[in-house]
């Protein structure tokens, strides 16, 4: 069984029990019950042969109080039955060298060419065509546990770092509405768009400088993935599969040479900001910019290693183990 968010977890009535052809003795703890209800992924849980997440990160929060949403003593029992694999994204379709979705086409060996793409995004989303401003982007569910609640609240210091904001997505009321307050209030400065439009995601992501996931919990993220092949630097919480597949740039990363991104950690608007003004202190070394931005496009996003690894599970599963 592969889980991907644990917080949706189908609960329904136990009467439901003789529709499901279940026998009686089924609605019991180490059954189907939970607490009171059929709970549809606790009786997955508790009954496959081996549990994966998609990522090792959240294969451990899940078992913990604070992130297992109830069932995290449930999972610990399992032991090693729960393991994480990360997820990839189809590199074909996630390609800004074949991406006909945006203004030119680029590589690794031809970042430059991301400066139409900027352009391009800014007269989209009514921004102030400017190539030395900082565009953070977004493209989320705008909801709680994406953190979006964190970025409307810290977008006075975003602003006040000369930073502009482009931004894609639905969901929660207040924070549609705040965000489409924010691009009244500040024309120029930020742009929104409600709803979701395949080729503006990849506009943004191939015209933002950084793009902003400050989730609170977060399985895998393919949005961060989509930006590391894109060379637009994923400022991240550091939860979930958002701390597998991103590299801090901190002191010793930097001198490394191994950085892919911004990491904040606790996920909070204190941390949030201060991750945000590290990356505006980031862009002002362009030299060391453009070496992030290679090493992200570098990074292995596709779904080779994690096939490899299903593969791996699948066949000792068949093998009996």
């Amino acid at each position: 069984m592969t889980v991907h968010n644990l917080a949706f977890q189908g609960q329904y009535g136990h009467d439901l029990l003789p529709a499901l052809g279940l026998p009686a003795r089924a609605y019991a703890i180490d059954g189907v019950e939970y607490y009171g209800t059929i709970g549809f992924l606790k009786a997955g849980l508790q009954l496959s042969d081996r549990i994966t997440t998609v990522s090792p990160t959240y294969a451990a929060e899940i078992r913990t109080p604070e992130g297992g949403m109830g069932l995290d003593g449930l999972l610990r029992s399992r032991g090693n039955a729960v393991s994480g694999i990360l997820n990839g994204i189809d590199i074909g379709v996630w390609n800004p060298a074949t991406d006909a979705a945006i203004a030119a086409p680029f590589d690794v060996t031809r970042i430059a060419g991301r400066a139409a793409n900027k352009k391009a995004l800014q007269q989209k989303l009514g921004l102030d065509v400017d190539p030395n401003a900082l565009v953070f982007g977004v493209v989320s569910r705008l909801s709680w546990q994406k953190g979006l609640d964190l970025l409307l609240e810290r977008l006075p210091a975003l602003l006040g770092a000369g930073g502009q904001l482009a931004l894609l997505g639905s969901g929660e009321p207040g924070l549609a509405h705040g965000f489409a307050a924010a691009a009244t209030l500040h024309r120029g400065r930020v742009g929104m768009m409600n709803g979701y439009d395949e080729g503006l995601a990849h506009l943004i992501q191939a015209g933002s400088d950084v793009i902003v996931v400050p989730s609170r919990f977060e399985p895998c993220g393919l949005t961060q993935l989509c930006a590391l092949r894109y060379g637009a630097l994923p400022l991240v919480s550091r939860v979930g599969g958002l701390a597998d597949t991103i590299i801090d740039a901190n002191e010793v990363a930097l001198a490394a040479g191994v950085g892919t991104g911004i990491q904040f950690n606790p996920v909070s608007g204190d941390a949030l900001e201060g991750a945000i003004l590290r990356s505006c202190e980031l862009w002002r070394d362009r030299q060391a910019w453009r070496k992030l931005q290679k090493n992200a496009m570098k990074t292995d996003v596709s779904w080779n290693r994690p096939a490899a690894a299903y593969a791996r599970l699948y066949r000792d599963l068949a093998a009996g183990g």
